[in-house]
């Protein structure tokens, strides 16, 4: 009786409190459930929660390889042979990067990098603004058979014109020399010139004609409207073509290495053969075996490879996002 005796009040005090709580949460029923479910102004809790925790898993996956890829290229050989190390090394051993960066030959190859991806797209993204203009703006004879020709050049794979592209700039003296990537760019047949067509078909098409009519009228020729109306209003369209155009060309090893024939040698080219780079280099003698088959050293050259990229969109990572969000192409 005692026990019982004791326990009733503090029953009693919980079912009161209960009580208390289910008649707040009945007064306060649309503010909780504004709050957790949202309102037309906001979002709510739990639709945070599950976006912020969508958000979480993807980038995890999208990070994952990167972190992996770092990681392991700053563990010494030691830290690479114990299983106990996984993400945290036991030291920073910048080895690996001091080898990569010499069977790289990296400043050189960086420069060759840099001129091959830089150069190409920008002649390309101009010239494609070019044309993409001419497409909204004026018309003329066979201009949809010349829009079903662009979309034609990037349906087809690029695999069954490269030998006719080949032969070709062997015959003009071009293979072996950057000309073999600018003189397409230059007419607007780069690396997936129609999708940056199509970028700028759209943008110019979406401006008021009012602007070119009005500048016409006070005298300006076509060549003043398109500069000083159609090009800044296109800014936006301009930086995304140039960013993913230099990725493209950066990435590109396939078409590269066939129209460059190995006279100019970028990172992805030299990457490719990194590993043969790396015995010639080092041969058995000079390094033992598990440095010879040590896979932080690959890591390590691939890190070098996509660093420029990676600082690039670091520093362009705002008006990427902008241009992206003001172009419509954010699932590209």
């Amino acid at each position: 009786m005692t026990i019982l005796s004791l326990k009733l009040p503090t029953l009693l005090t919980l079912k009161a409190r209960l009580e208390q709580a289910a008649a707040f949460l009945y007064r306060h029923r649309d503010r909780v459930r504004g709050f957790l479910l949202g309102t037309r102004s906001h979002y709510g809790l739990i639709f945070t929660v599950v976006v912020y925790a969508l958000l979480v898993a993807i980038g995890f996956v999208y990070l994952y390889p990167l972190l992996f890829m770092l990681v392991t290229s700053l563990k010494s050989p030691t830290d690479l042979l114990n299983p106990m190390v996984q993400w945290v090394p036991t030291e920073l051993y910048f080895g690996n990067y001091v080898r990569a960066f010499r069977v790289l030959d990296y400043p050189r190859t960086l420069l060759n990098s840099v001129i091959v991806s830089t150069v190409p797209s920008v002649i390309q993204v101009i010239a494609c603004s070019i044309v993409a203009y001419g497409l909204a703006r004026y018309s003329f004879p066979g201009k949809r058979l010349l829009f079903v020709l662009i979309l034609a050049t990037f349906i087809i794979p690029p695999q069954n014109t490269v030998i006719p592209q080949m032969l070709t700039y062997r015959h003009l003296g071009l293979l072996g020399r950057i000309w073999s990537l600018v003189l397409p760019a230059l007419g607007g047949q780069g690396f997936r010139s129609a999708i940056f067509i199509l970028i700028f078909y759209q943008t110019f098409l979406a401006l008021p004609k009012v602007l070119e009519e009005a500048a016409r009228l006070d005298g300006a020729s076509d060549l003043r409207v398109f500069l000083q109306i159609a090009v800044p209003a296109a800014l936006p369209a301009y930086i995304v073509s140039i960013i993913f155009s230099i990725v493209w060309y950066w990435n590109e090893t396939y078409l590269t290495v066939i129209f460059l024939e190995g006279g100019i040698q970028t990172l992805p080219m030299q990457l490719s053969k990194f590993v043969q780079a790396y015995q010639n280099l080092y041969p058995p003698g000079t390094v033992n075996i598990f440095d010879r088959l040590n896979e932080a050293i690959k890591l390590a050259g691939t890190f070098l490879n996509i660093l420029p990229l990676l600082v690039m969109y670091f520093v362009l990572q705002r008006w990427f996002v902008e241009s992206v969000e003001r172009t419509g192409i954010a699932g590209e």
